[in-house]
């Protein structure tokens, strides 16, 4: 449960030993899964697979099946009903050779995976896709890799992101999948009784995740209380762990010692440096393999919580998601730039089909540089689901425009007042962190620049002047090409 890497022939041609190169691509992404390395040379010669782990539990957690045909490597996890002790991997295993490629309609969970038949190889992500594969080829083989960073020593041009709910087979190309459609209820026409029912979603997805858990990422908002609340029921003694900005803590701060306090559990707070900051920005573009000013001020604290958790657990309850599925965001979509109720629904549904490419990347990567596997309640196919099905005028509701009203609705009862009602800030200003990356960049890159460079090498405009320092940092980290991966988290920019 951390990283998957591998080359193989895509015509079964002999590719000779290509297991040093599979050791390498997964060695530039040791920190998601520093406990074991498995590489499995294939028998015909077509090549290598792999994969990182991180022991969860007493035993060895296992990520690959490549002791015979079909070998499979992967990353996440399932919640599909199984034989007690069956583990991810043999779970996964025995599905396909049941299914075969229609067993992702079946799967519930987060995933990506990969899968060498005699014939094929088969690349595949979840429908959510929190957890990410990236591929391309030449001269015959197949190179992917969990991260961009293992393809930069043989892919320098054509590379892709498996898109969420999508198939790449080396035989039928890109398809997409027909995606596991979860049992739950129809939402009805009144307020209260939704807000009822997601109650009892968002709890079931909480249980279903704490398994041994002792942790949460307690950010002082709404959607981490929730979840913070929640897992208290099954496990009294977690450990809360919060970062903020040591010159410019926010009210996410304030907030999160409230709930602590509340709740009755050990709090630990990181408070960020400056020079954390400025000395971790090469190292943050190369975990984030992004240029994105939002996203890059959002891996922050999700970097330095997680370095500060590491040493306590390997797994940790976070909150994101909710912004996505409740109407959260209001910089997007309570701004000025919306035009009309439909627009609205139209910029939502887009913040949540990118999501994988912006929240959930600066999540995934800032929480596995530290080999800290996060949890994702809100990210439950049942509550995403049933999110679907929640008219907007439930998520961001009355005159006032109350931004997540139904998810408010649903928890206000177990809330300290002050968190149930707190307006949404958007990460980076909760923390403090947008004023201290403006002043520290600025330092380095004059903001007049971007008069004078306003685009990259590809034609993306640059969102302020600090995406131009970040920018020339990527470009010392990977492939001018590698660009084209980035994408905008704020559709106004």
């Amino acid at each position: 449960m951390a990283a998957i890497a591998g080359i193989i022939g895509i015509n079964g041609d002999d590719l000779g030993d290509t297991t040093d190169q599979v050791e390498a691509m997964l060695g530039l992404m040791r920190h998601r899964g520093p406990d074991n390395m498995v590489v499995r040379t294939l028998p015909d010669g077509r090549g290598a697979l792999g994969a990182i782990e991180i022991n969860l539990t007493p035993e060895r957690t296992s990520c690959a099946a490549v002791t015979r045909s079909p070998y499979i490597v992967f990353d996440g996890e399932l919640f599909n009903e199984r034989v007690e002790g069956q583990s991810d991997i043999y779970l996964f295993q025995q599905y396909y050779e049941t299914h075969g490629k229609g067993c992702f309609t079946h799967l519930e969970g987060s995933y990506s995976c990969a899968i060498v038949e005699a014939d094929e190889v088969i690349l595949a992500r979840d429908q959510v896709g929190a957890r990410p594969v990236f591929y391309g080829s030449k001269q015959g083989a197949i190179y992917f890799s969990t991260e961009m960073k293992g393809l930069v020593d043989h892919i320098r041009s054509d590379i892709a992101e498996l898109p969420p709910g999508y198939i790449y087979s080396t035989r039928d190309g890109l398809k997409e999948f027909p995606p596991f459609v979860p049992d739950i209820p129809e939402v009805g026409n009144d307020l209260n009784s939704a807000a009822d029912t997601l109650r009892e979603l968002v709890i079931e997805a909480v249980r279903t995740r704490m398994n041994g858990l002792n942790a949460v990422s307690l950010s002082g908002g709404l959607d981490s209380s929730i979840v913070a609340v929640i897992a208290k029921q099954f496990n009294p003694d977690l450990l809360l762990f919060t970062a903020t900005i040591d010159s410019a803590p926010g009210p996410d701060l304030e907030n999160a010692k409230l709930m602590a306090e509340f709740l009755g559990m050990e709090h630990h707070i990181y408070r960020i440096t400056d020079s954390d900051i400025s000395d971790f920005i090469p190292e943050m573009i190369w975990y984030l393999e992004s240029f994105d000013e939002d996203c890059i001020s959002g891996i922050i604290s999700n970097y330095y919580v997680s370095r500060m958790a590491k040493p306590y657990t390997d797994a940790i309850l976070v909150g994101e998601g909710a912004d996505e599925l409740f109407g959260g965001y209001r910089m997007v979509l309570k701004s000025p730039n919306v035009k009309s109720d439909e627009h609205r629904e139209q910029l939502a549904r887009k913040l949540v089909e990118i999501a994988y490419n912006t929240a959930l990347r600066r999540l995934d990567r800032g929480w596995m540089a530290n080999a800290v596997v996060y949890q994702t309640p809100y990210l439950d196919l049942k509550v995403v689901a049933f999110s679907q099905k929640i008219p907007m005028n439930w998520k961001i509701y009355g005159e006032k425009q109350v931004e997540k009203y139904i998810l408010r609705e649903a928890f206000r009862d177990m809330l300290p007042e002050k968190i149930a009602n707190r307006e949404k800030l958007r990460f980076a200003m909760g923390v403090g962190t947008d004023d201290v990356m403006d002043d520290l960049i600025s330092k380095m890159v004059h903001p007049e620049e971007i008069s004078k460079r306003p685009n990259t090498a590809y034609g993306l405009p640059f969102a302020s002047f600090k995406e131009i320092y970040y920018y020339d940092e990527f470009l010392r980290l990977f492939p001018p090409a590698y660009e084209k991966q980035t994408i905008r988290w704020d559709p106004f920019k």
